[in-house]
């Protein structure tokens, strides 16, 4: 039932597109405007206390708590495994936007600032290290770390609705449990879909860069059509090899791109740019993670930051049943720990060399990126690229990167659809995958029809307000969980204690 009502809303969706794709463009759009305006402080409200709900778990007793049984040992290395949920939890998103947003936020500054000043440029690493730090961390986190209690510690199927049991009991197997399944797939679908189109735009925009390929949305179909081939095949070899593999891939090819910008960049003014920005980010924090315009009507928050809390969200189903898929053996406080911190620091340090590189030309007064960002979002990358020593290798690198992140997202998601809408089902038949691997394409392709990018942003906002709701729950559900565990603890120790002292006192004394 799942897999078929799944599969039939998003087909009733991706028809809307490609037969009426202005129709489609436009009811997203009033959507998107309707629910940004109305539920802002929600969704600001909501990620707060999901990243204070992690914090207080690692920190507590029920950070010892494993993800398995007691003596399991996690299943990959430490190593595979930052590589895997970082490949899979951002990706082409921190590619795309790793120049791109702090450019943006240069030229556009929030607060009053006036753009294009050193404040401005502070001021825009800052949101960037808000918009893609601790704050998606902790959203991926509660999907994942409840999915992972309940499937490896009381052996629930890998699902959603799984995770409700506390709270409603044999009612997840029914009619409830395969609603808030069927919402976890509409809103994986959507929020990787629009990563995909991301991917496809910019993929095309470094094609062209290098080799000259036009920039449109017949160019754009066809690598979606290409990629969607590889990542298929790469989806029939299963976790342990493609997805595996692809990651280890992706993390190579990152750090070499970066340590290429690095080296050949302003490497000094980089490092100063990623401590200063470190220290903004967490000295305004709680400010930022509250921060809405009531009194001056400005768009900006609305624009950015509830997009990106919005998009998170929607990836939440997907990354989190990854994540907990590859998570197996670790400790509470050791998953929250890694997924929270190593992710965020590194997206940190891209940020710096990434953005600090784009800004530094643009305080300097080459107008190079900031022309190529107010034309098109999606070259801003290239053409700070282009303006560095080995220019031409630095974008091949990129282009082969943003390709490969593409297969692994698209990969991943084609995993965790098919797990999701197989009953929790660990390998999903190659039928059930290769479904739901043309559907996400298809998806990607409408949107793109209808809204270009706005058309792939308005989806994600849109998918993810139901599925914060369940996520809410998930919260409410996992405490509950973690807290049966501790009673039935100290009425096992508070038996051995006084079976303990009455084997004492039942020993004879022995007097001197």
């Amino acid at each position: 039932m799942v897999l078929y009502l799944s599969v039939a809303i998003i087909a009733a969706f991706v028809l809307w597109g490609l037969l009426s794709p202005a129709g489609l463009g436009a009811a997203a759009a009033a959507a998107v405007g309707w629910t940004t305006s109305t539920f802002g402080w929600y969704y600001l409200i909501a990620v707060l206390g999901f990243l204070l709900f992690c914090g207080f778990l690692a920190f507590s007793r029920y950070g010892k708590i494993k993800l398995g049984k007691d003596d399991e040992e996690p299943e990959f290395s430490t190593l595979s495994w930052f590589a895997m949920l970082f490949s899979a939890g951002m990706g082409i998103g921190l590619v795309f936007y790793g120049v791109a947003e702090p450019v943006s936020h240069y030229l556009t500054p929030p607060g009053g600032l006036t753009p294009e000043t050193p404040e401005a440029a502070r001021a825009a690493l800052k949101y960037s290290f808000f918009h893609w730090g601790l704050h998606p961390w902790a959203i991926y986190s509660v999907v994942a770390l409840s999915i992972a209690y309940f499937s490896f510690r009381r052996g629930e199927p890998t699902l959603i609705s799984r995770t409700f049991r506390p709270l409603l009991g044999k009612r997840v197997e029914g009619p409830i449990g395969k609603t808030i399944d069927v919402l976890a797939i509409i809103a994986t679908v959507f929020g990787v879909a629009a990563s995909l189109g991301f991917g496809a735009v910019q993929i095309n925009s470094g094609l062209n860069s290098a080799f000259g390929l036009a920039i449109g949305t017949t160019s754009q179909m066809v690598i979606i059509g290409v990629v969607t081939v590889l990542f298929l095949i790469s989806a029939m070899t299963g976790l342990s090899k493609g997805i595996q593999l692809l990651s280890n891939t992706n993390v190579v090819l990152a750090g070499l791109l970066m340590l290429g910008v690095f080296v050949f960049g302003p490497t000094v003014f980089l490092l100063d740019t990623f401590t200063t920005s470190v220290g903004g980010y967490v000295q305004d924090l709680i400010n930022l993670s509250t921060r809405l315009t009531p009194f001056t009507g400005a768009t900006w928050v609305g624009g950015w930051t509830i997009f990106y809390w919005a998009w998170w969200i929607a990836w939440a189903p997907f990354v989190g049943l990854f994540i907990a898929r590859v998570s197996r053996g670790r400790t509470i406080k050791e998953f929250i720990l890694g997924v929270l911190g190593v992710p965020a620091l590194v997206s940190f340090v891209w940020f710096s060399v990434f953005g600090g590189t784009a800004l530094h030309d643009a305080l300097a007064g080459d107008t190079a990126v900031t022309t190529a960002t107010n034309a098109d979002i999606s070259t801003a990358l290239f053409a700070m690229l282009q303006g560095l020593p080995l220019g031409g290798v630095l974008t091949g690198v990129a282009t082969l990167l943003i390709a490969s992140f593409f297969i692994t997202s698209a990969d991943s998601a084609t995993y965790v659809l098919g797990l999701q809408s197989s009953g929790g089902e660990k390998e999903p038949s190659n039928p059930v995958k290769f479904t739901w691997g043309i559907m996400q394409s298809l998806i990607a392709v409408a949107l793109l029809l209808s809204g270009g990018l706005a058309g792939l942003q308005s989806a994600s906002v849109v998918a993810a307000l139901p599925f914060s709701v369940i996520m809410i729950g998930m919260c409410f559900s996992l405490f509950k969980a973690l807290k049966s565990e501790f009673p039935a603890r100290t009425v096992v120790k508070r038996a051995d204690r006084e079976r303990g002292a009455a084997q004492a006192e039942a020993r004879p004394q022995v007097s001197d």
